[in-house]
């Protein structure tokens, strides 16, 4: 079979949708057919790119790689030929970010501004991913990074469309000298008696999911600091000892500070591009997610604590 743009989308729809039944009906495939033609292409690479389940299908890690090089690929077929001219060429249009606490936002913004030229895009932050929602909704911004949480996905009206950039777990950050410093991974019931600093409600569903983690480990947290400020200051603390964070699992930890995997990863959550239908063209929202991903990516190459985790868990539980 020789690889066609047609079979790229297909591999994008199919994980976007998070199932081969919902992709077929945006695609406008009856399932069979898709299947078929997923059988096919996975042929073609050599080894299966999603691994199916009971609610759906999600990536292979091999799968994760190439369905983020055929949205490059379909980001850069798409601008094939397209060359403002006159005023257009030299006309400068604004692109309003918001973005929620992500590592992600630095190498996507770069991106941005490389593949994006003639918009002038500017930056501001917003913690609380319900607040995002509702400044697309009034078109105060025009795209965002926001964030929600298996079973609680964002919700909004019609004119906002959004996309997941990456599904992660989240890990834990802990002292350097933690009694369970040298433990490959830890559960949250290893840290029942931990103190936590926890940042606040962000209006999607954290911090629930976090108690309800612990609840169905066995325990309420007994001691916990709301915080959300100074990054490096927070760092300081864990590394004092005075408690532990959940983090981002390409969190980078400074001096004294160690970052492990939650054994049978209780806590996953979900960075989404969102943007105001009316407000940002087709195009410059796939260059932006193009973006995004290709972020993301660099993050897992700097973060080996992540890396470790992947190899180990994805070669026994998602590679077949």
């Amino acid at each position: 079979m020789e690889l066609e743009l047609r079979h790229l989308r297909v591999l994008c729809a199919i994980s976007d949708a998070g199932s081969v039944g919902r992709a077929a009906s945006v695609l406008g495939y009856s399932q069979p057919s898709l299947s078929t033609q997923l059988r096919r292409i996975e042929r073609h690479f050599g080894e299966p790119l999603f691994e199916r389940g009971t609610s759906g299908v999600e990536p292979t890690r091999y799968g994760v790689e190439v369905v983020a090089q055929a949205r490059d690929v379909l980001a850069r077929a798409a601008a094939v030929g397209r060359r403002p001219s006159g005023d257009a060429a030299r006309a400068h249009r604004p692109l309003r970010l918001a973005a929620t606490n992500s590592p992600v936002l630095s190498g996507m913004v770069l991106r941005a501004r490389s593949l994006l030229p003639d918009l002038d895009l500017t930056v501001s932050s917003v913690y609380a991913s319900s607040e995002i929602v509702d400044l697309l909704e009034r078109g105060d911004v025009d795209a965002a990074v926001a964030a929600d949480y298996p079973g609680r996905e964002l919700r909004h009206s019609a004119a906002v469309a959004h996309r997941g950039i990456v599904t992660e777990p989240s890990f834990v950050a802990l002292s350097a000298r933690h009694r369970l410093r040298h433990c490959q991974e830890v559960t949250l019931a290893d840290l029942a008696d931990d103190a936590w600093f926890l940042t606040p409600d962000d209006g999607a569903g954290w911090p629930g999911v976090f108690y309800a983690a612990c609840g169905a480990a066995g325990f309420t947290p007994a001691v916990v600091h709301e915080y959300l400020g100074d990054q490096v200051q927070l760092q300081h603390m864990v590394a004092d000892g005075l408690g532990v964070s959940v983090v981002q699992a390409t969190h980078r930890p400074g001096p004294g500070v160690l970052v492990k995997p939650l054994a049978g990863t209780p806590l996953w959550c979900r960075y989404v591009l969102a943007w105001r239908r009316e407000g940002l063209a087709d195009e410059a929202a796939e260059i932006l997610f193009t973006a995004a991903t290709a972020a993301y990516r660099e993050l897992i190459a700097q973060s080996a604590h992540f890396r470790t985790w992947a190899s180990r868990t994805w070669s026994t539980s998602v590679r077949p």
